[in-house]
């Protein structure tokens, strides 16, 4: 399929712009099983992602497949206008990599310059004493893909910036101090990891998860990668967040299976939710 031009994007944000009428303050995109706090907005505007020009669609049978646009008011009187994708775009699915990222680059016309990133993902585990369990979650710090695609191949759009750009402070340390915070607050610790991109849509196998511990990975999943890269080359500040949903293949022995994701990230969910809205009024 032919790369979507700038045209497209703005085609795709102007559509968008004249249903919510404001600038979100911070961009949202829920991952698997977490997309219950699209639920916490107020006031909220849905729009399904079918509607959009040039929009990709989520064919992931759990996933609402819409843009909820709404606001976190909170006690202080503090108002936070917030875009959240009520799920996203996989590469398995049979979306090019830049597809993935599509969004992302419509953000940046809304006017968002702060986004969340959330995922649900395995866990692989720290080289050192530290240790991950099924239901903590996780600021990735910084992340490895050793898929060859890219969601900057092609005919650069030079209004979204450079074709080739930096990478080493998309993944925001300010925003992972006031997330970390947060969560202390709430009397849990964030930890912090390195997320190991893979392309799906089967599972790793053992001696892929060895590879990545060796490589440095903390945690590995499907998603996010090709956001963040698109993240970084418009200037967006990212914090992501992983929710690990089981330990990757080969840690426990254990067979995975899809229905562990989305019980995982419901047992967790009224933790995230706070998570996020605490870190979405600091931000």
């Amino acid at each position: 399929m032919t790369k979507a031009k700038y045209a497209d994007y703005l085609e795709s944000a102007q559509y968008i712009n004249n249903i919510i009428k404001e600038t979100p303050d911070i961009a949202v995109i829920l991952g698997s099983g977490l997309g219950e706090f699209a639920e916490k907005l107020s006031d909220t505007v849905i729009i399904p992602y079918r509607d959009i020009p040039h929009f990709p669609t989520s064919t992931v049978s759990y996933q609402k497949g819409e843009l909820v646009f709404g606001k976190l008011t909170y006690e202080n009187g503090t108002e936070k206008r917030v875009l959240a994708m009520n799920g996203r775009f996989h590469y398995y699915e049979g979306w090019e990599m830049w597809q993935t990222a599509y969004p992302v680059g419509v953000f940046k016309l809304l006017g968002v310059e702060k986004m969340i990133i959330t995922n649900a993902a395995g866990g692989i585990g720290y080289n050192d004493t530290r240790e991950l369990v099924p239901g903590d979650l996780v600021a990735v710090c910084d992340h490895i893909k050793l898929a060859p695609d890219s969601p900057m191949r092609g005919a650069n759009i030079r209004e979204f910036g450079a074709r080739f750009f930096d990478m080493q402070s998309v993944y925001d340390k300010e925003l992972i101090k006031i997330a970390c915070d947060c969560a202390a607050k709430r009397g849990f610790a964030l930890k912090e990891g390195v997320y190991a991109y893979m392309a799906g849509p089967q599972y790793e196998t053992p001696a892929e998860i060895r590879a990545l511990k060796v490589l440095g990975a903390n945690l590995v999943g499907m998603s996010t990668a090709a956001e963040v890269i698109f993240a970084a080359q418009v200037g967006i500040k990212v914090l992501c967040i992983s929710c690990v949903s089981n330990m990757a293949a080969g840690i426990t022995g254990a067979a995975l299976t899809e229905s562990e994701v989305l019980d995982t990230a419901a047992t967790i969910s009224e933790r995230f939710k706070h998570l996020l809205s605490d870190v979405i009024e600091l931000i």
